[in-house]
């Protein structure tokens, strides 16, 4: 079987020939710049959108994807909900000595399909190998730009939220964090779960035709629906009531988190964002993201409200009101 060597990050005859003969072969676009230091690039006059990310998930494969799957879906989403436009990344590899190169071939193929699929272009790299056992197998680190209107600053910041906003999910929860769960620890669990992981941008991007009133997006990855909402109301005058019978939970889920002892509001997504939108347009959002594939769960689970400032309060299904808090800790670490 052939692996990666500790010269094949030297910089040397074998760097050169991976990164010509994988890396190039399937990301490049045949864009005639790759072999720079840099990617020169045209870009629109007016603002762009940013972003960084690293992926370390274990396991590398799991049921509905792989890393290189999560790391471009990952980057994308996160341009997708700044109401930007994604249309460039860059992709760096930090891989360990031995770590099979079919693996590697399969993860690179990953990448290209679902960058190709998602209309983006990764136009530069950069591979380092360490040693065996200073890195678990490989880890990739992404960056990306986005065009982004005018007003999407104040948009990724909720600057315009107020009581009466209604939120939307625009799928079900916690779907990555338990087959990312069940593949690691080999649970044993009979299920067809799948990761949710998928690209966001063109579903989301279609809301910008419409004037539907999208006072802010965010894709619920680490720290889950919980932590979106936490964070956007902390220290605010205004608080969020959702209701827990409307939240979008898959009967697999619910019952693995039953045995587990996990909230599906905690757990990470990869396919799934958060939206507030004005109320009176939060029916046509929904019924707009349902005629897409990726947002056919898509429903209304709460509101911002003038009760209980600063926090997120969840009625229950018994009837009664629960506190939801931002996670202290990381329910389920290396799921993205």
């Amino acid at each position: 079987m052939e692996t990666i060597h500790l010269h094949h990050g030297s910089g040397g005859k074998l760097t050169r020939d991976l990164i010509r003969d994988l890396f190039v072969a399937q990301l490049s676009n045949g864009n005639a710049y790759c072999y720079g230091d840099s990617a020169i690039i045209d870009m629109p006059a007016g603002k762009i959108a940013y972003t960084t990310d690293a992926f370390v998930i274990s396991p590398l494969f799991f049921p509905g994807g792989s890393i290189g799957k999560l790391a471009i879906c990952g980057t994308v989403n996160d341009l997708a909900v700044s109401d930007a436009l994604p249309v460039l990344l860059t992709a760096s590899f930090i891989i360990e000595e031995g770590f099979p190169l079919n693996d590697l071939k399969n993860i690179v193929a990953d990448m290209a399909e679902t960058a190709r699929l998602a209309d983006v272009k990764i136009v530069a790299g950069d591979t380092k190998v360490v040693q065996k056992g200073q890195c678990d197998g490989l880890y990739i680190s992404m960056s990306g730009i986005g065009i982004a209107p005018q007003d999407a600053e104040d948009k990724a910041l909720g600057l315009w939220l107020e009581p009466g906003n209604k939120i939307i999910l625009t799928g079900t929860i916690g779907d990555h964090g338990m087959a990312i769960l069940n593949a690691r620890e080999a649970l044993g669990l009979q299920s067809e779960l799948l990761s949710d992981c998928a690209c966001l941008h063109k579903m989301l991007g279609g809301l910008r035709h419409w004037d539907f009133g999208v006072h802010f997006m965010r894709d619920a990855t680490r720290g889950g629906v919980a932590m979106v909402l936490s964070e956007l109301v902390e220290g605010k005058p205004y608080g969020i009531k959702i209701y827990e019978k409307d939240i979008p939970v898959r009967a697999e889920v619910n019952s693995m988190c039953d045995l587990l002892g996990f909230d599906p509001l905690y757990l990470a997504n990869e396919g799934k964002a958060v939206l507030v939108v004005r109320q009176e347009s939060a029916e046509a959002v929904v019924n707009y993201l349902r005629e897409d594939e990726l947002g056919k769960n898509a429903c209304i689970i709460g509101e911002i409200q003038e009760e209980f400032p600063g926090m997120v309060v969840m009625d229950t299904l018994i009837g009664g009101h629960r506190v939801v808090d931002m996670p202290v800790g990381d329910q389920l670490p290396r799921i993205c």
